[in-house]
């Protein structure tokens, strides 16, 4: 701060001057908000729209979204895919004569939520209506607690999460009476209920009517309500139960593949790794050969580049215009590669102290989808930095005559099938 300015504020704050003190660095980065609010868009990044999935034009039936997940499981890609479908689901659900029931996890669902004005809508509908709400959500527990009365006034079951775990998992059950049978039409994701953050964190979600999917959903829900203490899935990986044990077993799976046929390949997407001994795994996998690629967002208590130890392990950050949030596992399984997406990173509150859900991509079309915008990311040359044996990051740079990409744009401009 300039003296003359620091004189003018003693001054006119009548502030003794013994009370002043300087800092080198910024005081508030949340002071930083006032002026990216500034109204100049030739220093902001282009508006960007994003794009509504053919499966969810409008066509004017109310039933048309049902038909849509009924034929095969569609996949959303945050924020370049909308978030408007998933409402939507809600809204229509809400709406729809068969809904009989709905239950969600609400994690942060933010100030104003048409996600819970949905659910209030559901009850006037005389639906069945249940909310698994978490109070301790930082940043987000006293929004959480007004919306939890007001979902209870109403006459929502509201649920308060287990004791001693913190629920964060992302779904959604709507039961729905049909012609014959009772079907269970499903939203599961990686990022919140939040129609705001959806437009900035990169999320995935998943809209299905797999019936083993949907048992183990229904499952969960009764285990979090308190109506069952039943603790095996036929599809789903929940923590704290058998989440971490099975991507254990999972990579164990991978090393069995590269000993039999050398093409063990493992790629893991997450925000944190932490978790002590899924770090030891990954070093396993290493040392048995198995080419390991990580794109780790923020902490990573691992080391690549280790002689003997994580010579064939890649660590790559990517900080782009978008916060990235989401999970991906993708195991290549000896060429009958599975894919998972899931609300929880390897760190140990994660695996041990929280609900969490990892779920699996079966659809055949979702699946090359998300291999390709995989195969995006570690192909990034402008957002990535990678990760160095001493815990130094570098940022990748393309070389000379290499084009650039930078994976966000790739998804913002539609470069990937939809």
């Amino acid at each position: 701060m300039p003296a003359n300015v620091l004189r003018i504020l003693i001054s006119n704050l009548e502030v003794n001057r013994k009370y002043v003190s300087r800092h080198s660095g910024p005081l508030s980065l949340s002071r930083l908000r006032y002026i990216a609010a500034l109204e100049r868009p030739d220093l902001k990044d282009p508006t960007f729209l994003p794009a509504v999935p053919v499966a969810f034009e409008p066509e004017g039936e109310e039933e048309d979204i049902f038909n849509a997940i009924r034929s095969r499981d569609i996949l959303l890609h945050h924020p370049f895919d909308s978030f408007q479908p998933v409402i939507d689901f809600l809204n229509k659900s809400a709406r729809d004569p068969g809904v009989l029931a709905i239950k969600m996890t609400l994690y942060r669902v933010g100030r104003r939520s048409p996600v819970v004005e949905n659910l209030l809508e559901a009850i006037e509908e005389e639906k069945q209506v249940a909310a698994i709400v978490e109070l301790k959500a930082r940043f987000d527990e006293e929004s959480n607690v007004e919306w939890a009365k007001a979902m209870e006034r109403q006459g929502v079951h509201v649920v308060y999460g287990l004791l001693g775990l913190k629920v964060h998992s992302k779904m959604t059950l709507v039961v729905r009476q049909e012609s014959d049978p009772i079907r269970r039409y499903l939203h599961l994701g990686t990022g919140n209920y939040n129609p705001v953050t959806a437009h900035l964190y990169t999320d995935f979600g998943l809209l299905t009517a797999d019936e083993d999917i949907g048992a183990d959903v229904t499952d969960l829900f009764n285990y979090l309500t308190g109506y069952s203490s039943k603790k095996d899935y036929r599809k789903l990986l929940v923590a704290p139960i058998n989440l971490r044990e099975r991507f254990q077993e999972l990579i164990r799976r991978e090393i069995e593949h590269q000993r039999s046929s050398g093409n063990g390949h493992l790629i893991f997407k997450m925000n944190a790794l932490e978790h002590p001994d899924m770090v030891r795994m990954l070093y396993e996998a290493s040392r048995a050969g198995v080419k390991v690629d990580l794109l780790v967002r923020g902490i990573c208590c691992l080391r690549p580049g280790i002689p003997g130890i994580s010579d064939n392990i890649r660590v790559i950050s990517i900080v782009g215009r978008f916060l990235e949030h989401s999970r991906i596992y993708y195991f290549h399984n000896g060429g009958n590669e599975e894919i998972y997406l899931g609300s929880a990173d390897w760190m140990y509150r994660n695996l041990s102290r929280r609900v969490e859900l990892v779920f699996p991509v079966k659809d055949t079309a979702a699946r090359d989808r998300l291999k390709v915008i995989l195969e995006a990311y570690l192909r990034d040359n402008v957002n990535a930095r990678e990760l160095r044996a001493d815990g130094t990051y570098v940022r990748v740079k393309a070389a000379e005559a290499e084009k650039r990409r930078d994976a966000q744009m790739e998804f913002e401009s539609a470069q990937l099938p939809a």
